[in-house]
């Protein structure tokens, strides 16, 4: 949502406390060349290998990169983790916010910045390692230009996205969005204090951001655009709300008209417990993004995994190699059903 948000007031610090383990990777500041504009970001890579993928961080609205850098306790950072599993992770600000504001001063609607979006992986694939190439996490509003980048021409060589915090179906009325000049309710954004180290109010002030003239005015138009936009993704997306999600709805209705315009070939919707809309700067930060991270593992091993296709692109059936038929006889025989377990509590 378009959030110029309000943190909440938190206690001092304790000893300690955001400073990364000694072997973290490091993240830094970073600045990408958009066709001329100047996008500013983090970066951390992998210590000691090149990246099995990039993972591109999309923050939300009223916030800036850091949202996904949490330091209100070691392990709840997107980069450090992602780093330690092999992956390079970039979280940009979007256009209009970081070092870009000065050149939107109104912000930039959705197309512009995806365009600008990708201007700026251009660049950072001239002199950085890609992998298998880029996987778009996102948060609230930034789902929204995630979506749109993944909708574009080129969306189809993204390897999928993770987009938290963002449904089709308000579960507010358009009034009570927040916009450029009004912050909205401070608990729609959070949740219960309980769900967030008591660091993250201190450190998010450092974060908060202006929201842009023009993400605030296209906020209310976001569930009427989203069918036709939604049809034109043909890549893996997986939508996670916070157990305490208030802008937007998830209820069977909502779900269903969330996923079903879209052309992706695999969808996924999930429900994160003991977690408020600003997740990952909470105590379900760690849980989300190995979850994410999760998700990215499928996407690689659905295309490592793929049946090739001939160069004249038609898709034909494999012959089963001699013997094939009677060793899946006799695993059919002998297969076992697996009982799913009730959940636990956590």
């Amino acid at each position: 949502m378009p959030e110029s948000q309000q943190i909440p007031a938190g206690g001092d610090a304790p000893p300690g406390a955001g400073s990364p383990p000694p072997e973290a990777p490091e993240v830094r500041a970073v600045t990408l060349d958009a066709g001329g504009v100047p996008v500013s970001g983090l970066l951390a890579e992998p210590l000691r290998t090149p990246p099995r993928a990039v993972v591109v961080a999309v923050h939300g609205g009223g916030m800036r990169a850091g949202y996904f850098d949490s330091r209100a306790r070691p392990g709840l950072s997107l980069l450090t983790l992602g780093a330690e599993l092999g992956f390079t992770v970039l979280s940009l600000d979007r256009p209009g916010y970081g070092v870009s504001a000065p050149h939107f001063p109104e912000g930039l609607p959705l197309a512009d910045q995806a365009r600008t979006l990708y201007a700026a992986l251009d660049d950072f694939a001239r002199t950085h390692p890609l992998g298998a190439g880029f996987f778009l996490v996102a948060h609230s509003n930034g789902g929204k230009l995630a979506l749109t980048a993944a909708a574009q021409e080129r969306g189809d060589s993204l390897l999928g996205l993770d987009v938290s915090g963002l449904g089709t179906r308000l579960a507010v009325t358009p009034d009570q969005l927040p916009g450029a000049g009004a912050p909205g309710a401070w608990r729609r954004h959070w949740g219960a204090l309980r769900l967030y180290p008591p660091d993250a109010f201190r450190l998010g002030r450092e974060l908060v951001a202006p929201v842009p003239a023009v993400e605030a005015r296209e906020a209310p138009l976001w569930p009427e655009a989203y069918p036709a936009l939604a049809a034109r993704v043909r890549v893996p997306v997986r939508f996670t709300f916070a157990e305490q999600e208030q802008w937007w709805r998830f209820d069977p209705g909502a779900v269903a008209a969330l996923t079903a315009p879209l052309a992706a070939p695999k969808v996924r919707v999930d429900q994160l417990q003991d977690a408020g809309h600003n997740i990952s700067l909470g105590w379900a930060a760690r849980t989300y993004h190995l979850q994410a991270f999760g998700f990215l593992e499928e996407c690689l091993l659905a295309r490592d995994a793929a049946i090739p296709r001939p160069r004249d692109g038609a898709l034909r059936s494999q012959t089963p190699a001699p013997g094939t038929e009677r060793i899946h006889a006799a695993l059919h025989r002998t297969r076992v059903p697996v009982p799913v377990p009730e959940r636990a509590a956590c």
